[in-house]
């Protein structure tokens, strides 16, 4: 069940990290509106109860494969709260 570990630990550095780059986007534009970072924030803490939430699906046919769709979804999500905080401005 190693993976699975790592899977839960993937989350939580990936989200975690995105969820730092947006405070250290706030500090660096300390005059800025902080509503769209807040925003980018709150999605990535519901993305990780989601993802977190799929993980620990007891009832699952294919362990393998919904591993691999929820480390899937991980990469799209996260790539798309990146791009958010890449658009800041």
């Amino acid at each position: 069940m190693a993976n699975v570990r790592d899977l839960k630990k993937d989350i939580n550095y990936v989200l975690g990290d995105i969820i730092e780059a947006a405070y250290v986007w706030e500090y660096a534009h300390t005059g800025k509106d902080t509503k769209k970072t807040e925003a980018i924030v709150d999605e990535a803490i519901n993305t990780f109860d989601e993802l977190i939430a799929k993980v620990n699906e007891k009832k699952v046919e294919n362990k393998k494969a919904h591993f691999k769709a929820i480390n899937a979804e991980l990469e799209t999500k996260g790539h798309a709260l990146i791009e958010k905080i890449n658009a800041l401005n």
